[in-house]
């Protein structure tokens, strides 16, 4: 199992780069921005759990005039890159801090599935909002990486990719008939070479690893046996993302 403080780590070594890199992060926080635009959410207490550089926080306060939102992380680095902003240094996998009153926001992106049992952690994400309270989520679910893995069964090497939860598995920690929005969403990125679409993991902190580590040799094969795109002759990577607006 992988550490918290490994995760923290890598991700405050990557602080001053994300933002250049971390492209569908920065897309998918404006996704969610937009659908809490919609939503009607109470003023209060709206927090960004895992927010590092506050990218969908500063999204919620764009859409939001007026309305401040928490950053909250484990990372010091990652906060200070928000001058100004409203921050909070806590590491999520010690579960959520003591609020009162509740938030009635709980937004999230990128951020659930580092945690040590993402679905338990859902839940008591869920069950800490007030009654009519939300909680808005995105979060990179298995069925990502297909390229990846098809390139890793080719050259007989270990794919390396982080182990993402089940989709399934997430939605049956939820009580029944909260769910006001849920969406499974692919995104493919294309590159001219199968490296160009790793290195953004890296670039961002988020190459970490639960499933064994590559050679260099290794990681040669594996790039030589990325398939190609047939349309486009491009180099490809999906992620895929479960989307989430639940009222409690």
């Amino acid at each position: 199992m992988i550490h918290s403080q490994q995760v923290l780590k890598r991700f405050s070594e990557a602080a001053s780069a994300y933002d250049g890199a971390a492209r569908l992060q920065q897309a998918m926080a404006w996704r969610l921005a937009k659908l809490c635009q919609r939503a009607a959410i109470p003023k209060g207490l709206w927090v960004d759990l895992g927010s590092g550089t506050g990218r969908l926080a500063d999204a919620l306060e764009s859409c939001h005039p007026g309305q401040r939102v928490l950053r909250l992380d484990g990372s010091e680095a990652m906060l200070s890159r928000q001058p100004g902003a409203w921050t909070l240094k806590h590491d999520l996998s010690d579960g959520l801090p003591d609020w009162s009153p509740a938030p009635q926001l709980l937004a999230s992106s990128f951020a659930l599935h580092w945690l040590p049992d993402p679905a338990r952690e859902l839940q008591r994400w869920i069950t800490a909002l007030p009654n009519q309270g939300w909680l808005a989520l995105a979060v990179p679910i298995a069925g990502s990486f297909p390229q990846w893995r098809q390139a890793a069964n080719r050259s007989n090497q270990v794919c390396s990719a982080f182990t993402l939860p089940q989709r399934e598995e997430l939605v049956k920690a939820i009580a029944p008939g909260v769910i006001d929005c849920e969406e499974c969403l692919n995104f493919t990125q294309r590159a001219q070479r199968p490296v160009d679409l790793l290195k953004p993991m890296t670039t961002i902190g988020a190459s970490i690893t639960d499933n064994g580590r590559l050679t260099a040799g290794g990681w040669r094969q594996l790039l030589k046996a990325w398939p190609r795109e047939r349309s486009s002759s491009a180099f490809a990577l999906t992620w895929r993302m479960l989307v989430l607006m639940v009222r409690r």
